[in-house]
C-alpha cells in the first residue's frame, strides 16, 4: 500500500509554511506515522500532484497550507475519479475550510485527527465560468465561491502585489482582520454589482448586491461566518446575497456579517439551491468571481452541487 502523500505549499502564509515545515513534519511523523512529501512551486501544481498520486493508488492525500492549497488538492482528487481521501494539515492564513470541519490549527493535533479521525463524504461545488483568457473553464470548490466586494478585495490585493499576512506583520493581525479591513476600504470606493441570478428552476431575478456567495462551507475571507447554517452533507448550497447596504450600513453592520448574525437583516437574503446561474446585468461588464479564495475568472457562471463527492478525514 502506498504511503500517504503530503502536498506542501511552502509559499502559503507569505512563506511561513516553508519555514515551519521541519517542525510540522516532526509533529506529523510523531503523531501520525510515515508519509511521503511533495512541494508545490507554482499555482495549480497541487492539482497535478494530487491527481497523479491518486491515480497511482495513494489513498490519503494531505494538503499542508491554506485554503488555496486545500482546494487544489481537492480538485486533483476529484479530477482523478478515484476514491482517494483528503486530509488537512493547516498552515495557511485564512483557514476557512478547516474551521468548517473543525480541524485544529496545531500540527500535532491535526496529525492525530489524520491518524484517528473518521472519513466523511462531503458535498463539493462545481463552477463553470469564463477564465482570464475568455475561455469557459471548470473548477471544484469545497468552501465558498462569490462575487462582489469579496472578489474586488482579492483583485485589489493581487494587483498591488500585497500579501494577506505579511511575514513581518504583528501576531494579532489575522487573515480575518486583513480581509475585513480591505473589504471596508472597497465598500467606501465601489459601486454595488448588478447581476441576473437564477436558483434551480425559479425565474431569473435582477439583483443589486454588495456581495453574493454560493456557499458549501460556512466561512470565507479568513474567518467571516458568511453562511452560518451551511452543511457539507445536505446536498444544497446556502446562497447568501447581501444587498446594496451602502457604505454606512456596511460599516455599522460589519461585526454581524463577520460573526454570522446577519441573515436576519432586511437586505440580506438566504436561500438553498442545488444549482445557481449568474450573469452580469450589463452584457459586457466583467464581474470577477473568487473560488475558495482564488481569483480565477469572471461571470457568467454556473454553480452546481455534487452531493457526497469527496472523502475527507475529519475529527471523530
Amino acid at each position: 500500500m502506498s504511503l500517504p502523500l503530503v502536498i506542501v505549499n511552502p509559499e502559503s502564509a507569505a512563506g511561513a509554511t516553508g519555514e515551519a515545515w521541519p517542525g510540522i513534519a516532526s509533529d506529523l511523523g510523531s503523531n501520525f506515522g510515515a508519509f511521503k512529501v511533495a512541494f508545490t512551486s507554482k499555482a495549480g501544481e497541487g492539482i497535478e500532484l494530487a491527481s497523479e498520486a491518486a491515480r497511482k493508488g495513494v489513498k490519503l492525500i494531505i494538503a499542508c497550507g491554506g485554503d488555496g492549497t486545500i482546494s487544489e488538492v481537492a480538485n486533483g482528487i476529484l479530477e482523478s475519479g478515484t476514491a482517494a481521501e483528503l486530509g488537512i494539515l493547516p498552515s495557511g492564513t485564512g483557514g476557512d475550510f478547516r474551521r468548517t470541519i473543525e480541524v485544529p490549527t496545531r500540527p500535532r493535533d491535526a496529525a492525530q485527527i489524520l491518524r484517528q479521525g473518521q472519513t466523511r463524504l462531503i458535498d463539493v461545488g462545481r463552477v463553470t465560468y469564463m477564465n482570464s483568457s475568455g475561455v469557459e473553464d471548470t473548477r471544484y470548490f469545497v468552501g465558498v465561491a462569490s462575487f462582489g466586494m469579496s472578489a474586488a478585495v482579492i483583485e485589489r490585493v493581487k494587483d498591488s502585489g500585497l500579501e494577506w499576512f505579511p511575514a513581518k506583520a504583528s501576531k494579532w493581525l489575522s487573515g480575518r482582520v486583513a480581509f475585513g479591513t480591505s473589504m471596508l476600504q472597497i465598500a467606501l470606493q465601489s459601486a454595488a454589482t448588478q447581476v441576473v441570478v437564477r436558483l434551480d428552476d425559479e425565474h431569473e431575478r435582477h439583483l443589486t448586491v454588495a456581495n453574493f456567495c454560493v456557499a458549501n462551507g460556512r466561512y470565507f475571507g479568513g474567518g467571516m461566518k458568511i453562511a452560518p447554517d451551511a452543511k457539507l452533507t445536505d446536498g444544497r448550497f446556502d446562497v447568501v446575497s447581501i444587498g446594496d447596504l451602502g457604505t454606512r450600513k456596511i460599516l455599522t453592520n460589519a461585526p454581524r456579517i463577520y460573526f454570522g448574525s446577519h441573515l436576519s437583516m432586511d437586505q440580506v437574503h438566504h436561500a438553498l439551491a442545488r444549482k445557481v446561474l449568474a450573469r452580469p446585468f450589463a452584457k459586457d461588464e466583467g464581474i470577477a468571481i473568487e473560488i475558495d479564495g482564488e481569483l480565477l475568472g469572471h461571470l457568467p457562471a454556473t454553480f452546481q452541487i455534487l452531493p457526497a463527492a469527496l472523502r475527507v478525514r475529519c475529527p471523530g
